[in-house]
């Protein structure tokens, strides 16, 4: 479990942290947690395959869900536990601006190799969301390049139910590699139990999934800008979705940021930061968020303030 302050069963976080919203919820995480203790990635073997069984289908009446997806892949080396770790830090600080939120993770590895390549949970909110994040694996497997992120997004488009959503809800990748082009039926049929008929095209179906959520890939620096990876990701949610994020430690901080950005409270999630972290740090985060527009991912302005409306997608944002 992500550590606050030293002492990894505490949830709820210190005074230094404004928190305006979400008490009621957070203090309940933070009880059941201290009956369970300190959620461990060693000594496992592998997931929970009852629960993270992607050929269910995963349903949310929550107005803001949000999907959360991590390649577990060898490549990412520490990254997915550095993210998982700070799981109560990502819904402690989002459930503050909207109080509904409910989470659901996924696992992404390579259907090629792996033995779990892919990894869900149901939706969830509080201290449920450590007890299925407990159940993922972070298998380490992966082949030499790509990975099974189009499966992972065919998955979405099938098995995923969120019809009381009222805007583009966020969907954020964590990842450093290119896709499978091609998702094979049979594939689609051992692992989501669906018989299509044919392949689905991987960037097609990234396409279709973006006409429903607010898709962003931040990318584990790895490469060179405009190579390949970034070729495809462009090609498959655009090349404004693209962040490149480079502390492991802050990666969960750029989706934070991106979030809060986009429903109005950038600057509480800024103030929240500074209580974890020196300036310097914030500054970075928030350098890269400020120059994007959250929904769309074109530029803004610098000199951009107060009720700025985005002229690519007209979301609408109050800048400081």
């Amino acid at each position: 479990m992500y550590s606050w302050d030293g002492d990894t069963s505490d949830w709820y976080g210190d005074e230094s942290y404004s928190y305006s919203g979400g008490d009621a919820r957070r203090r309940a995480a933070a009880d059941r947690a201290k009956s369970y203790g300190p959620r461990s990635y060693e000594r496992k073997s592998g997931p929970n395959e009852k629960i993270i069984d992607p050929s269910k289908i995963v349903r949310t009446e929550s107005t803001n869900p949000l999907i959360v997806a991590i390649d577990v892949t060898g490549s990412m080396a520490g990254w997915p536990f550095e993210i998982f770790d700070r799981l109560p830090l990502l819904y402690n600080t989002l459930v503050q601006y909207r109080e509904d939120l409910e989470i659901c993770f996924v696992a992404i590895g390579d259907a090629v190799v792996d033995r779990w390549p892919l990894q869900v949970t149901e939706f969830a909110s509080g201290f449920d969301l450590e007890q299925l994040l407990g159940s993922l694996f972070g298998e380490g497997g992966g082949g030499d390049s790509p990975e099974s992120y189009g499966l992972f997004a065919h998955w979405v488009n099938t098995h995923v139910e969120a019809p009381n959503s009222g805007e583009s809800p966020f969907l954020i990748v964590f990842g450093d590699a290119p896709m499978h082009e091609i998702v094979p039926a049979a594939q689609i049929k051992h692992y989501l139990g669906d018989e299509v008929g044919q392949d689905v095209d991987a960037i097609a179906a990234w396409q279709q999934l973006t006409e429903k959520w607010n898709t962003w890939f931040l990318r584990r620096p790895t490469g060179r800008d405009g190579d390949r990876v970034d070729k495809q990701w462009g090609d498959a949610i655009s090349e404004q979705k693209i962040m490149r994020i480079h502390d492991e430690q802050r990666a969960v901080d750029y989706a934070m940021g991106l979030i809060a950005r986009y429903w109005g409270h950038f600057d509480n999630f800024q103030d929240n930061m500074r209580a974890r972290q020196d300036d310097d740090k914030v500054e970075a985060v928030s350098k890269v968020i400020e120059i994007v527009c959250p929904r769309c991912g074109a530029p803004i302005p610098t000199s951009a303030t107060g009720m700025f409306t985005c002229k690519y997608c007209g979301a609408t944002l109050s800048l400081s």
